[in-house]
């Protein structure tokens, strides 16, 4: 008897010992409420910017960046450093501690973040919403997995190596959510979950993003503002994509087939219920009839030949989701998919947005930790200048391997901040690159690291609107996907430090 007591105390002690993962809204909270702190100890501090031109294409293109010898501390009438700490609350639209949540949520205009980004998925949510309504979506997945049985295991590295490629060539990131949006529940249906659908999707096209010879939004800037030849040195970074997406598609092959061997061992596992469910105990034998073929063909015309063929960016992409929502609703009331009439239209338009509304919520609050700092302005007084340049400074008396590495993981840290990566660019590398010459570490390198630490983090930080818009259609706690994620990030970021140091190594 005494020894069933002492089994039942242990346990209970085990159980009370087990740790719960925070909430995203908690853990942006806390950092939050870091930043805050920050504000009372760090000195406010500012740079001056210049005009800088470079060519891409044959055409001259004019970039505004950071005088990397023009920072100067924000002084008061005496002379003192500025530390002016945030206030818990501020009035008439200015940032307080309090007002991170709502003031996170509209800042930014219709062109990033936070208040495009969380329209566009909002907008983006609703069109899926019409048309997983219809079906088509379900049914074309069921012929799916009818027609591939026993081969589809070959889909995930064809798909892996595409979506790679096009962050790759043309800087894919926020397209990879309504992509998300049909191939999370394809894979979930095929016995997978959806952190293989994620992996194969937003994952593949960061991967490509980091490892670009070409991309026109960080490579090519940030070339053109270091004084370095715009897309040269490809044949080194081609190389290194090819390296990266074969370790992430062998990765990600790995832990797809433990997952079919054993679908409960998926930390996503509860949350796939909400895609597995739809599924369970459906004939396989589906009608997939024309009405699903055009609400199917409405899909690929308006992804593949509007999205990617135009180049168009977030305000375009979020008007023409609306007008596939729109035109598969359409389709679904004249075959009557489902037994759709008008006003399913409108209903599940409004169900899709609902079940993204917490994601469009997460991009707001993580902004808000931006804004508490001081915001992105290089010329305003902020928290964030003066911890970019202390940075720089410290890292100009490092010997060049060791200089060159250290770039790279500041690049990996400070993206937490400015996830945006033309906008990392033009801020942090007029800094890093003088930095380099002086440490001997080559240009070409400086804007190695900063690809790199810019794209790979972009995979776990939680200001990544991209990321928490695909895990809020995966249905993904963000706490979850990090704890998961921390291990490949481990993977990848031990990879880059070979690339980086080979590169110093070879005179890159």
């Amino acid at each position: 008897m005494a020894i069933k007591k002492d089994e039942q105390k242990k346990a209970h002690s085990t159980a009370e010992r087990k740790f719960n993962v925070p909430d995203t809204y908690v853990i942006i909270f806390f950092v939050v409420l870091m930043a805050a702190v920050l504000t009372y100890v760090v000195p406010q501090g500012f740079f001056e910017t210049q005009e800088v031109t470079y060519m891409l294409d044959g055409s001259e293109k004019t970039r505004t960046v950071v005088d990397s010898n023009s920072f100067q501390y924000v002084l008061d009438e005496s002379g003192q450093r500025v530390r002016e700490g945030v206030k818990f609350f501020e009035p008439y639209g200015e940032v307080g501690f309090s007002n991170y949540m709502f003031e996170g949520l509209v800042s930014g205009s219709k062109w990033g973040s936070a208040v495009g980004i969380v329209a566009f998925i909002l907008v983006i949510g609703g069109a899926f919403g019409i048309i997983l309504k219809t079906g088509a979506v379900e049914a074309g997945i069921l012929s799916m997995i009818k027609r591939t049985k026993g081969k589809e295991a070959l889909l995930i590295p064809a798909i892996f190596f595409l979506f790679s490629l096009g962050g790759a060539v043309f800087g894919m990131g926020e397209e990879a959510i309504p992509f998300a949006m049909i191939l999370v529940p394809l894979l979930i249906a095929m016995g997978y979950d959806a952190i293989v659908g994620i992996m194969i999707t937003y994952v593949a096209t960061q991967i490509g993003f980091a490892t670009s010879w070409m991309n026109p939004f960080s490579v090519a800037i940030a070339q053109g503002v270091s004084g370095v030849p715009v897309l040269s040195g490809a044949g080194f970074r081609i190389i290194m994509w090819a390296v990266f997406t074969l370790i992430g598609i062998a990765f990600t092959w790995r832990y797809a087939n433990s997952i079919k061997k054993n679908p409960q061992s998926s930390i996503a596992y509860e949350s796939d219920a909400f895609y597995r469910n739809d599924f369970k105990e459906k004939e396989i034998d589906v009608n997939f009839g024309l009405g699903h073929i055009l609400v199917l063909l409405n899909i690929l015309v308006g992804t593949i030949w509007v999205v990617m063929e135009n180049g168009y960016y977030i305000p375009e992409i979020a008007t023409q989701f609306f007008v596939m929502g729109l035109v598969a609703g359409v389709i679904g009331v004249i075959f009557k998919l489902n037994n759709m009439n008008i006003n399913d239209i409108a209903s599940s338009f409004r169900d899709g947005a609902k079940d993204l509304v917490g994601a469009a919520m997460v991009v707001g609050m993580a902004q808000g930790i931006i804004l508490v700092l001081g915001g992105t302005g290089s010329t305003d007084g902020t928290v964030l200048n003066t911890i970019l340049y202390n940075t720089s400074q410290l890292l100009s008396g490092l010997s060049t391997t060791v200089a060159a590495w250290a770039m790279f993981v500041f690049q990996s840290v400070f993206n937490f901040f400015v996830v945006s990566g033309s906008g990392q660019a033009a801020l942090s590398m007029p800094l890093m690159a003088p930095l380099g010459d002086l440490v001997g570490v080559s240009r070409q390198v400086s804007v190695l690291a900063f690809q790199l630490g810019d794209g790979l983090t972009n995979l776990i930080v939680p200001t990544s609107a991209s990321l928490m818009g695909v895990l809020g259609v995966a249905k993904l706690d963000w706490a979850k996907w990090a704890k998961w994620q921390i291990k490949f990030q481990g993977v990848l970021f031990a990879l880059a430090t070979v690339f980086i140091v080979v590169a110093v190594m070879i005179g890159y």
